[in-house]
């Protein structure tokens, strides 16, 4: 008996390690997927080929095929015309290893998930959760090459909705893993309309607004806080109508920025409320550093118009910081046995 309850143990923490495992690799996926937006990588690729584009171009006359396409494109012809073999190569280099990582990704996720399934390592209760986020990350890659498609026919730029889409997905796909992770290893937790909900959703709909800011290049304006011009509101907003908060850069900025500011007193206050139950102390003590970093992250990235390092730093922040939330709000919605 006590045998079978740690072999049980065993393979809980087996799952749930892989879980977790997966939740780092689709961080990574996201970290990539923002250089390279940064690096104005992501339309260098016009062809989506599920199967053979796992392979790089291994010839130069396959070089010369791929560069060809892109000379076609609207980015070529208005951003990039002139552009030589070299430089198409190092924007070919960030969207092919976007494209790799999330073909890795399928494979870490379906050949463990099939094994567990076969040797019933799964709990009865997840293996639907499962099949679903697999599910999910198969649908992403759809998402992504319907994101890119937006940049190849008249604008050199994907739609701001689309990447927004995208990010969503993924960062979706990131805390159900988490979120099941620590279910399967710490034991199921409910969630509940409470101020924790209210703080991760604050987290996560900043984290989105970003993805305007990135869809319009609105971190190129207004380079300096807190200012926007002569006051805290730029002249511009509002110019849009009700579309104006997801097309006009100057108000994504706005937003962006407000948000992050309401969202990071939202994790103060769930930094207190954990200190004050003496719950997850350690982790509301590492969310209150993110945080407090996460918000210094952004005004720098902001006051320099958004540079490749410091935006995939701040990227990096926003992944731990929500990482952090839900683990706290597992801990504190945990069911007691």
């Amino acid at each position: 008996m006590l045998l079978s309850k740690r072999s049980n143990f065993t393979d809980k923490n087996l799952v749930a390690y892989w879980l977790y495992l997966m939740a780092f690799l689709v961080g990574v996926m996201v970290l990539i997927g923002g250089i390279t937006r940064l690096t104005g990588s992501g339309l260098s690729m016009v062809e989506w080929r599920p199967l053979m584009g796992a392979l790089p171009p291994l010839t130069e006359a396959e070089w010369l095929r791929v560069f060809e396409l892109y000379k076609n494109t609207p980015e070529y012809n208005q951003l990039n015309f002139g552009m030589e073999m070299g430089e198409f190569k190092t924007i070919f280099f960030w969207e092919y290893f976007h494209r790799l990582w999330g073909r890795f990704l399928g494979l870490i996720y379906i050949l463990p998930l099939t094994y567990f399934f076969l040797q019933k390592k799964i709990p009865s209760k997840y293996k639907v959760p499962l099949i679903s986020l697999g599910l999910a990350g198969g649908f992403q890659g759809v998402v992504g090459w319907w994101m890119v498609t937006s940049g190849l026919a008249q604008e050199p730029s994907v739609s701001q909705y689309r990447l927004a889409t995208h990010l969503s997905l993924a960062l979706g796909i990131f805390v159900c893993l988490l979120w099941l992770g620590h279910s399967i290893s710490l034991g199921s937790s409910k969630i509940k309309f409470r101020w924790p909900l209210l703080v991760f959703v604050l987290i996560f709909v900043t984290i989105i607004a970003g993805a305007f800011v990135a869809g319009m290049d609105a971190g190129l304006l207004y380079n300096h806080f807190p200012l926007m011009g002569t006051g805290f509101v730029p002249v511009e907003y509002g110019e849009k109508g009700f579309l104006d908060p997801f097309e006009n850069p100057a108000s994504a900025q706005f937003h962006h920025r407000w948000l992050a500011l309401v969202a990071t007193c939202g994790v103060l206050f769930l930094w207190r409320h954990a200190l004050i139950l003496k719950i997850a102390v350690k982790r509301a003590h590492l969310m209150l550093i993110i945080v407090l970093g996460q918000f210094t992250l952004g005004i720098l990235t902001l006051i320099n118009a958004a540079p490749v390092h410091l935006g995939a730093m701040h990227q990096t922040g926003a992944l731990l910081l929500l990482a952090t939330s839900v683990s706290i709000m597992h801990r504190l919605y945990r069911v007691r046995a």
